[in-house]
């Protein structure tokens, strides 16, 4: 009776409750707090009064004492309001299961209950909304099950939240963001919204798109295209940065790098478009301007996650892996559930061959990214990279399950059955892979994909499809000119194909590009090998000489006393012994009788002239070729008697002056 005539006495309440609302539109919290207070106490401890008191302490990071103050009054077990009001303290608290224990009274004792004092018609949402407040609930009790590390009970509450309230953005945002669901469930969740019982005709298009934007889009890499009723949407941020993701898993990176900077310079600090600006940065090895960001953001927003994400990209890339690591840590000690941190992290362990410490990287990524293929991809890799290749097969067949249509899994499951000697699975899924890229490039494939055109080459030549092989290997070299493997590989296929020369000149240019290419040197080699015996040392010389045929009687073409008569072996076509010495001491004789003659008039003509030819003669026209054991023999021999006889005619020229 007291606490009637107290409220009728209290006709300025209504004007006190507008002031805790506009001061709490205004963020002036100590101010509503103040006001709120004396509310409660002229109200007689009003039901909504209360509430919003509450509300004043929760804004003003005094969790205690409001959850405090609603289960004081038992609002908690009345009020769905207020139970939400009140796990939620619990929840800031991170006392999670004091939290799970209020919000499970709601199964216990019905919600509706009658309040103690009539509540005047307020415009509250909270109270006159119990849909949203139910979607509230289920929120909330998500997000403390994801916290406890149970998430297939937190993707259960997101989905329940999204049936009570379609609006509801932030459960939708946590099923896709954090990976929850894969992309089949991800379209089923779509199907499943009750937009039509909901929304109208016009709002249906509009949640649908917006939704399905943001949908996985490494699954299926396709061009947005907007509704034409939507067409106002073209310039909005969100939409915009959508885009930009799409472009970076097309490989595109240039273009993401164009849209992602531009969205920066109107917003500088839009946090959806962080993470995919600094990934973007690291494929262009653009360090600066990496290496300015993070600093900025340090600065800014030292509590938030990105920022420390974007130490760690910087210091990953520029090599320094340990002090990368520290900051990683960091980044994924401020939200746990941060995906990008966590893949990262295991990439700094990957660059330096640390396989088991990547690997519980990847494996912590992939129990908080159940719906992410990534993973269980990267845990594939470094499977295979340790010559296990039935466990890498093992963990490249999950992330199909996840994601079938992704280029980047059918490239490793082609990988992984060319290892196994299956060369017709290797093609299919390399050619599969290729035909996803083909889809989306509209102009030419990306540089990121030249290993699969090399690979696809080396499964053509495994199933001795030169042409088709060489052709790909091309397709690669216009990607990347300077790769030497590439280089190497169309000289492997000139050489089965039999063009040795142009072989050897592929494999040069690869050693010149990398000179311990041990492949190549040893396939060098061995097209030169091949060349010495299909290839003449000489041009214009018969593989074959013609033999020279002896009469028995070697002529001279002088009379003369020098002239001296050979009389030769029929059999071994050698000197016979007298001949041989009468012969030498003619020459002796001859020699002694006008020695000074001889010196002064000794090869002036001839000597000059071979040396002139020997130097005209290129130096590359000269194959670099051993000559074969019978020819050098033959010319060794074709030498000293051209120098017999050329003493010969000099000692007659003498003797006839």
């Amino acid at each position: 009776m007291a606490g009637e005539i107290l409220i009728e006495k209290c006709s300025y309440l209504p004007k006190l409750r507008e002031i805790v609302r506009s001061s709490i539109d205004q963020h002036q919290y100590d101010t509503a707090l103040f006001w709120a207070d004396k509310v409660v106490t002229l109200s007689n401890n009003n039901t909504e009064d209360i509430y919003w008191y509450a509300q004043t302490l929760y804004l003003t990071e005094q969790y205690h004492r409001a959850s405090n103050l609603l289960c004081t009054q038992q609002l908690d077990k009345k009020n769905p309001a207020c139970r939400y009001l009140a796990a939620k303290c619990h929840y800031e608290c991170k006392e999670y299961q004091e939290a799970i224990d209020i919000l499970a009274c709601a199964d216990n004792s019905p919600c509706k209950s009658k309040h103690v004092v009539p509540k005047p018609p307020l415009d509250n949402i909270a109270f006159s909304l119990k849909g949203n407040v139910d979607s509230s609930i289920s929120l909330l009790r998500g997000k403390i099950y994801e916290a406890m590390d149970n998430r297939t009970l937190a993707a259960d509450c997101f989905r329940e939240a999204l049936q009570h309230n379609v609006y509801c953005y932030e459960a939708f945002e946590m099923l896709v963001n954090h990976h929850m669901l894969t992309a089949e469930e991800e379209r089923d969740l779509i199907e499943r919204l009750p937009l039509s019982s909901q929304c109208t005709d016009e709002e249906i298009e509009l949640v649908r798109f917006l939704y399905e934007n943001k949908l996985k889009k490494y699954s299926k890499p396709n061009d947005l295209s907007l509704p034409t009723s939507l067409d106002a949407l073209s310039e909005n941020l969100d939409v915009i940065v959508n885009l930009a993701e799409r472009h970076y898993y097309n490989c595109s990176f240039r273009e993401c790098f164009r849209i992602t900077s531009l969205i920066l310079r109107k917003d500088p600090h839009n946090y959806s478009c962080l993470p995919l600006h600094i990934a973007v940065l690291i494929e262009l090895h653009k360090s600066n301007a990496l290496f300015s960001l993070a600093h900025k953001l340090v600065d800014l927003y030292p509590s938030k996650p990105v920022s420390w994400f974007a130490v760690g990209c910087y210091y990953l890339l520029v090599g320094k892996n340990e002090a990368a690591r520290r900051y990683l840590s960091k980044a994924t000690t401020l939200d746990r559930v941060f995906g990008p941190a966590w893949l990262a992290f295991g990439h700094s362990f990957a660059v330096e061959n640390e396989h088991d410490q990547a690997m519980a990287a990847y494996f912590t990524a992939s129990q908080l990214m159940k719906g992410c293929h990534l993973p269980m991809l990267y845990i594939g890799l470094e499977y295979g990279l340790t010559n296990n290749p039935k466990l890498a097969e093992k963990f490249f067949t999950q992330a199909r399950e996840i994601a079938p249509e992704d280029p980047f899994v059918l490239h490793e499951m082609g990988v992984v059955s060319f290892q196994n000697h299956d060369w017709e699975a290797a093609e299919c899924y390399f050619k599969k892979a290729l035909e996803k890229i083909q889809t989306v490039s509209e102009e030419l494939i990306p540089e990121k994909w030249e290993p699969l055109l090399s690979n696809l080459g080396h499964c053509c030549r495994k199933l001795k499809k030169y042409d088709d092989a060489l052709e790909y290997h091309q397709q690669a070299m216009i990607l990347c000119p300077q790769n030497p493997s590439t280089l190497s590989a169309i000289g492997y296929i000139h050489i089965l194909t039999g063009n040795t020369i142009t072989a050897v000149d592929y494999f040069h240019k690869a050693l010149g590009l990398k000179r311990d290419d041990t492949f190549s040197t040893t396939m060098l080699g061995a097209a030169i090998e091949q060349m010495m015996g299909d290839i003449a040392p000489c041009d214009d010389v018969p593989d074959e000489l013609p033999a020279y045929e002896y009469s028995g009687k070697l002529p001279k073409p002088s009379p003369d006393a020098s002239s001296v008569t050979l009389d030769l072996d029929p059999q071994t076509g050698s000197p016979l012994e007298a001949d041989m010495l009468t012969t030498h001491s003619n020459v002796l004789m001859a020699q002694n009788d006008d020695l000074g003659a001889h010196n002064e008039t000794a090869d002036d003509s001839i000597l000059p002239s071979m040396e002139s030819a020997l130097m005209d003669t290129p130096l590359a026209d000269t194959p670099r070729t051993l000559p074969d054991t019978s020819i050098q023999d033959v010319s060794l021999q074709d030498t000293s008697l051209n120098d017999s006889s050329m003493m010969i005619e000099e000692v007659e020229m003498e003797d006839n002056d």
